[in-house]
């Protein structure tokens, strides 16, 4: 039986919906959301995809996508790992910003490098700032220095990678199965580093709402399959309108 890798983005947030930038802006679920999630644990349950530890992120989107999915599966999630390297990408003084207003401001093509480029970031966020990270009590555990001002993908992933190193490719070498559930940036980082995804094309990677991105490995950790859970049309559907999101005529 091969160990399987679940990876969830979060349901749609109430900021998704406003087509704004979110980052580590603490902002809860929508309605749909809140309907995606249950989606995703009724599809693990019909593809009978079970796992043994759970992963994610400190922001709410994700823990409450994480609950609302494991009660489909009448799993607890006392035991889940929260952990915040696994927070979306910090957008700095974009957070809260519409996407197409942005681009009309600055134009797609720097706004497309803001948003799926490897390794540009967005202007930084002044760390005085009341909404910077280091201010929030939900990092009071985090050395300062760790929290960022603003993250370029490359940065999402050298901060994911510890904890993608040190625990949880050994839990998955020791055959247990692992989901995450994290945002769009910390999990295309996951994805980049699984499938040696190019510096270039890693900016076509878009990562839907609500579906169940099954990775399954074999003995040598090598990928054998990987695929998402769910309606194909549906899902195509929604990357292509994750590739509009920042498009000044969109």
């Amino acid at each position: 039986m091969s160990q399987k890798l679940i990876l969830l983005r979060h349901g749609e947030s109430k900021w998704n919906l406003e087509n704004r930038f979110t980052g580590w802006t603490d902002v809860d679920l929508t309605k749909n959301g809140q309907n995606e999630a249950k989606n995703a644990g009724v599809l693990l349950s019909k593809n009978n995809i079970e796992f043994d530890l759970v992963y994610a992120s400190y922001l709410k989107r994700a823990i409450k996508t994480l609950k609302i999915c494991l009660k489909q599966l009448n799993k607890s999630y006392n035991e889940a790992i929260y952990h915040w390297r696994l927070n979306e990408r910090h957008y700095g003084n974009l957070q809260g910003l519409n996407k197409s207003e942005t681009a009309i401001k600055y134009g797609d093509e720097k706004v497309l490098k803001w948003r799926r480029s490897y390794d540009t970031r967005p202007p930084s966020m002044d760390p005085d700032d009341k909404n910077h990270p280091r201010h929030d009590i939900l990092y009071k555990e985090i050395d300062p220095l760790k929290l960022p001002s603003a993250e370029s993908l490359k940065d999402t992933l050298e901060r994911v990678n510890p904890l993608w190193i040190n625990q949880i490719i050994p839990q998955i070498k020791k055959g247990q199965n692992i989901m995450i559930v994290a945002h769009g940036n910390s999990l295309r980082a996951i994805v980049k580093i699984l499938k040696d995804i190019s510096n270039k094309d890693i900016i076509n990677l878009n990562i839907p709402t609500g579906f169940p991105y099954i990775f399954e490995f074999d003995d040598n950790f090598d990928i054998k399959n990987d695929y998402f859970l769910g309606n194909q049309e549906e899902i195509l559907n929604k990357i292509e309108n994750i590739s509009k999101q920042g498009l000044s005529e969109n």
